[in-house]
């Protein structure tokens, strides 16, 4: 039999039939600056935008982001490219409302303040060590190294909102959360 899911308190023991295709295409944070994100998301993080849209009523722009994604398999018309975009995996969208990059106290809440709620977006790494050196080199500030407290070989760092987005290379947690023995 293959692997459906873990099974805890609250776990269906099966998806519904009427779930099949879902998938989870894009999480949304809400960001002051959008040239000082874009930059931060495309120059230090590496992902390409896929598409901007902007509601002018609503005074708002999206801008949809994806990394590790080959130029031939994006489509070059805007409209199938958009209808595209929303049939991926792995979105980051920025919402920027427009008028807040003008107003030097605008602040979003990023989650991790009293009160908390949303807490972190999440990137793996082939090579952790690599990325943190990258991410000193472009001063980026850390919430957390890799080398300290007690959950070691994960490290957090913030985006120009103070998102926090956590840093892991997957071959160093295959004894993340075990019980020693």
């Amino acid at each position: 039999m293959s692997f459906t899911s873990e099974q805890h308190p609250g776990v269906s023991a099966s998806a519904p039939r009427q779930t099949s295709g879902f998938v989870l295409n894009h999480s949304m944070l809400r960001v002051k600056d959008p040239t000082v994100s874009l930059d931060f998301y495309t120059r230090i993080m590496g992902m390409r935008v896929l598409r901007k849209l902007d509601f002018s009523e609503m005074k708002f722009s999206l801008y949809f982001l994806h990394v590790g994604m080959p130029a031939e398999n994006v489509p070059a018309d805007a409209g199938t490219r958009t209808a595209w975009t929303f049939s991926q995996r792995g979105i980051l969208e920025l919402t920027h409302n427009w008028g807040t990059e003008d107003d030097a106290g605008f602040k979003y809440h990023d989650g991790n303040a009293q009160p908390q709620g949303f807490g972190h977006i999440c990137f793996s790494v082939p090579d952790l060590d690599a990325a943190v050196a990258w991410f000193d080199e472009n001063k980026v500030v850390f919430v957390k190294r890799a080398d300290q407290g007690k959950m070691k070989d994960v490290a957090f760092i913030k985006d120009p909102d103070g998102y926090w987005i956590e840093i892991v290379e997957p071959a160093r947690l295959t004894n993340l959360g075990l019980q020693p023995a």
